[in-house]
């Protein structure tokens, strides 16, 4: 009888109804066995689990963080949110894109890092639902390359003013070295470096779903594994540097003069980064199950809402609410020494 109940129990996928012949108290005492007779028990298959009653093997609870929960509604209304803004912001700067104070924060910067910061909300989309083979390869290496687009065009933008400020002192043509070309190579080269680690990351070890069911006992935890660590570690390593140097780059340039105060704006902006991504790390090892998922999503948001509102807020209201700050004269004024 114990032969046949263990080959019932391991050939059908159903939840199979077992005859209880005796009162096994080693069977009550675990969680993932039923009784077969008066002496022996069954253990159930790994997705499965007993029931109460302890003659059943049910399925155990499957979890990840779904698109059709109240959790999942807010992660896509918080996206489409920073996505609407990213889009406004975007549209006032290309309405008024003759003005002086667009044309003096370099304008193609500009629309290329709302555009970066659009893909950094929407890749955010991408966490949500059930893992597939792709949607775990999207997730990091989209991540990767879209954050690292981002930090690059900010970079570059704080190259800008610092040589902007240098470029006043007598005897100095820095800025023929960094040209609209230059600016374009650089974000080009830096984000390619992220897409190469990338791509050599998908082709050695690439991310892939996987079912944890050693963190709950009943419930299966359906998550994204990642692959080659290394390669993780890479792309980590690679956006934290640069993130590091862009604020260094803005905190140094941050005494400049007001005229010259996109360094301020961009050092509280990867100040904000750098401290949510640094918080991310306990939240993220702490949460269990879905809410890892749902503390990465909320880290990806909020270091590119605080991107946006610190760089482009302060422009937007000058734009829109202070057009009369917005003039030539005053972007151009006398600059200070570092």
């Amino acid at each position: 009888m114990v032969r046949s109940a263990t080959s019932q129990v391991h050939t059908n996928m159903e939840p199979n109804t077992m005859s209880v012949c005796g009162n096994n108290q080693s069977c009550i005492k675990k969680k993932s066995f039923i009784v077969s007779d008066s002496t022996d028990c069954v253990k159930c298959p790994l997705e499965y689990w007993s029931n109460q009653q302890k003659d059943r093997c049910i399925p155990k609870k499957i979890e990840f963080l779904s698109f059709q929960e109240v959790l999942g509604y807010v992660l896509v209304a918080l996206a489409l949110v920073g996505v609407c803004l990213a889009l406004g912001a975007a549209a006032v700067f290309f309405q008024f894109r003759e003005t002086p104070i667009v044309r003096a924060n370099n304008s193609e910067l500009s629309f290329l890092l709302l555009f970066a910061l659009t893909l950094c909300f929407l890749c955010s989309l991408i966490f949500i639902g059930k893992p597939t083979g792709w949607s775990c390869m999207l997730r990091r290496t989209a991540f990767g390359i879209v954050f690292v687009l981002c930090i690059s065009c900010i970079l570059g933008k704080t190259i800008l003013v610092v040589i902007a400020f240098k470029a006043t002192l007598p005897n100095n043509n820095l800025m023929n070295w960094f040209g609209p070309m230059q600016q374009r190579l650089g974000v080009f080269g830096l984000t390619f470096l992220q897409g190469l680690i990338c791509t050599i990351w998908l082709i050695v070890s690439p991310p892939h779903p996987m079912k944890n069911m050693t963190y709950y006992r009943n419930v299966i935890i359906l998550e994204c594994d990642m692959g080659s660590l290394k390669a993780f570690y890479f792309v980590s390593s690679y956006i934290g540097t640069l993130s590091t140097v862009c604020f260094l780059l803005a905190f140094l340039a941050r005494k400049l003069s007001d005229n010259f105060n996109d360094a301020k704006y961009i050092t509280f902006s990867m100040l904000i980064f750098c401290a949510v991504w640094i918080t991310f790390i306990p939240a993220y090892v702490s949460s269990p199950g879905k809410y890892t998922v749902a503390v990465e999503v909320f880290a990806i948001w909020a270091s590119s809402f605080g991107l946006l509102i610190c760089i482009f807020a302060p422009k937007c209201y000058i734009i829109l609410l202070k057009p009369e700050n917005n003039t030539k004269k005053n972007v151009m004024g006398k600059g200070s020494s570092l």
